[in-house]
């Protein structure tokens, strides 16, 4: 919904805040992009590195469900991470068909630094909000996206 020329959009369009949450989006996207491309990494890396941080070592498939990474994007996913040594696939012994992802060392190391990234990132997102303003909105936004069990992404 660009304008042209400057000229601002109706004044309906300004007020939606369906709207205003996407062109918040749109920019918090770009600038979330932006620290992760310095780590040469997309943010299926960080939310892949995340959650085997977090839950520890899972098939494929439950990091799936966990992040929201579809099938194809995770094979991917977990072949440049493993191509880097960030994670190490193993069969699972229970089904030998099956790879279970675990985070390594360096992984971790990876991990770390992109959350000192992310946390500029929301730094430089949130630039013109005081902190009880940046804690209000995290709060908002958290019982939108709950409410309407948009868990993963």
């Amino acid at each position: 919904m660009d304008t042209a020329e400057g000229t601002p959009p109706p004044q309906r369009l300004r007020t939606l805040p369906s709207r205003l949450t996407n062109q918040a989006a749109l920019t918090a996207n770009r600038i979330v992009d932006q620290a992760l491309a310095q780590a040469g990494v997309r943010r299926y890396h960080y939310s892949l590195l995340a959650a085997l941080e977090e839950y520890g070592p899972a098939s494929q498939a439950a990091l799936g469900r966990r992040t929201g990474i579809d099938r194809s994007d995770m094979v991917a996913t977990v072949n440049d991470l493993a191509e880097r040594q960030l994670l190490k696939r193993a069969p699972d012994p229970e089904d030998r068909r099956r790879n279970i992802i675990t985070i390594t060392a360096a992984g971790r190391r990876q991990l770390t630094h992109l959350d000192r990234l992310l946390a500029a990132a929301q730094d430089e997102f949130l630039a013109p909000l005081p902190a009880a303003d940046r804690r209000n909105l995290i709060d908002l936004l958290t019982r939108l996206v709950e409410h309407r069990g948009d868990k993963h992404h």
